[in-house]
């Protein structure tokens, strides 16, 4: 997900088909006959979708990716030590808001959170700037459930920089609001926290994104301010940013795809380690509620699991909802594309494709979820709530 910098979230670069067509193919009478290929309008009575460039988009990204340059250089040759450090650390707690909140707590709900570590991850994701946690939450559902569809907010089959940046400069496809409709936020409303930050967000983010950050520098060490501004202010908020599009654009379209074949979500190193551990996208969108949102035994290219995992040592996190061995490799052997029963040796893999757009669910507290899936879930550090 992404913020809606000015007005309404927005989409761009849809399909460039200028008529719907059908193409109709009639069954030669010889083997060597040439096939007859009649083209006819497509009648469809369905409105066609309209783009509309969202220009104060355009223009806010345009200085930010600018600015984010100019800040780039400024933090290897412009600044103290001090703000280099001060602006990686800025970088990794507002991005933990997002991965290990916004994304793993609120919309996968993969884990539980008490109040303590609830209101730190608003906060945190706060200061992240991608739309308030309940907008994230709702469009981050919809892109699992409709996944590469016209619901689905960044639909990567429109192309790299259409799922990237792209869909934030035109007004969202009719059908992502349609279908929007359809998916589940009575948590969200219920959430005191997540209805604290909706209703404060105005004033929260300029304090929290922007202000904050380029202050402390200015401040407390005697950085120029348009150094502090600009490095961890501008730079850090547009890296933070590219590393979450990279989620939406990259690990859809290059990588492998051990447990799914059939979608479009892939399992991408790059995007892992700019993203705090969220490129292992196939597992992911295979496996949306568990909590680590990958099948790895270490925290070398899972930042935010080390991160669930401490809060959960201390009791504030619970409940963490992990996939089993048996589970992983049944899914694997039915529709993946042999990339991990090759590495593991788990033998012979199957051409069943019957995984498909139905099945879907955005994580755990989905209807569609299957019975079978939530009986053989294992969930660690389980607390009885009161």
């Amino acid at each position: 997900m992404a913020p809606n910098l000015i007005g309404t979230a927005a989409l761009f670069l849809a399909e460039t088909t200028s008529e719907d067509t059908v193409v109709l193919t009639a069954k030669p009478s010889t083997r060597h006959q040439q096939t007859q290929v009649i083209r006819q309008p497509l009648k469809n009575n369905k409105p066609k979708y309209r783009w509309t460039v969202v220009w104060s988009n355009v223009l806010a990204f345009l200085y930010l990716h600018v600015g984010g340059l100019y800040g780039l250089y400024l933090l290897f040759f412009g600044c103290s030590w001090k703000t280099f450090l001060w602006t990686t650390i800025y970088l990794h707690v507002a991005g933990v808001g997002v991965t290990a909140g916004a994304h793993r707590l609120w919309a996968h709900r993969a884990y539980k959170a008490k109040l303590p570590m609830r209101i730190f991850l608003m906060i945190c994701q706060t200061a992240a700037f991608q739309n308030h946690i309940y907008e994230w939450v709702r469009d981050h559902r919809v892109h699992h459930k409709f996944t590469d569809t016209d619901a689905d907010p960044h639909n990567a089959k429109r192309g790299f920089f259409f799922s990237h940046i792209g869909w934030l400069m035109l007004k969202k496809h009719p059908d992502v609001k349609i279908k929007g409709r359809t998916v589940d936020m009575s948590d969200m409303e219920g959430d005191q926290v997540i209805q604290f930050q909706k209703k404060y967000y105005p004033v929260l983010v300029p304090l929290l994104a922007f202000i904050l950050p380029a202050f402390v520098p200015w401040y407390f060490w005697g950085e120029n301010g348009w150094v502090s501004w600009y490095t961890a202010g501008i730079f850090r908020y547009c890296f933070s940013l590219n590393s979450t599009w990279l989620v939406n654009s990259a690990a859809h379209i290059w990588g492998t795809k051990p447990y799914d074949k059939t979608i479009g979500p892939t399992q991408n190193l790059g995007v892992a380690l700019t993203a705090l551990g969220e490129g292992w996208h196939n597992y992911h969108h295979v496996f949306p509620w568990d909590y680590k949102a990958a099948e790895l035994g270490n925290y070398r290219m899972n930042f935010t699991t080390f991160v669930i995992d401490c809060f959960s040592k201390i009791g504030w996190a619970y409940d963490l909802k992990t996939a089993s061995i048996e589970m992983i490799e049944k899914r694997a052997k039915r529709t993946g594309d042999g990339s991990r029963a090759s590495s593991n040796g788990d033998g012979e893999i199957t051409n069943d494709h019957s995984h498909h757009h139905d099945d879907t669910i955005w994580g755990w507290g989905d209807m569609d979820m299957k019975l079978e899936d939530v009986q053989h879930v294992k969930v660690y550090n389980r607390l009885k709530e009161t």
